[in-house]
């Protein structure tokens, strides 16, 4: 797995202050995508063990974030490898939130084993592709209409999908 960018401190991709990974490789194509550079697998460096755990690391001793955004690319096309990386981030910043993007549907996400258990890792999923023609900036977090804000946990107890707004 890939990763082509690092926002140590953001505000834009989540509640809080986050530190913001963007994981290489999306198969969606979305016309009108902010990060098209992000699309192939190769683009960038290896997000390696050591680079990982240096991140995670950085979170950890900075008591102002509030936790870690996973964006691309589309993180769940690497889903195993970033459910490895979560599970090491929650180990050592248990009181951080996890934040992912994806092109994906919230549903759809569950229907795939190994994206589904990267979507049980994170408190917040924004879902669905970007649609050009639903282009809204007013929009918190997210750039069209027809994107959500799913709250995992309240989802999982609703059986379907809550958006927090």
């Amino acid at each position: 797995m890939n990763w082509c960018g690092y926002i140590p401190e953001s505000l834009n991709e989540g509640y809080g202050l986050r530190t913001v990974v963007f994981i290489s490789g999306c198969r969606h194509a979305c016309p009108g995508c902010f990060n098209p550079a992000s699309w192939s697998f190769h683009a960038g460096e290896p997000f390696t063990p050591e680079r990982q755990r240096k991140v995670i690391r950085d979170i950890a001793d900075n008591p102002l974030l509030d936790g870690l955004t996973l964006c691309g690319g589309d993180p769940f096309f690497s889903a195993a490898e970033c459910s490895q990386f979560v599970r090491d981030f929650r180990a050592t910043c248990p009181d951080r939130t996890v934040w992912a993007y994806t092109g994906f549907v919230y549903q759809d996400l569950l229907a795939d084993q190994e994206r589904r258990e990267l979507a049980m890792l994170c408190d917040v999923i924004v879902d669905g592709p970007f649609v050009e023609q639903q282009k809204d900036l007013t929009l918190p977090f997210r750039g069209s209409r027809n994107q959500r804000l799913v709250d995992v946990k309240a989802s999982i107890q609703a059986g379907h999908a809550i958006s927090l707004a």
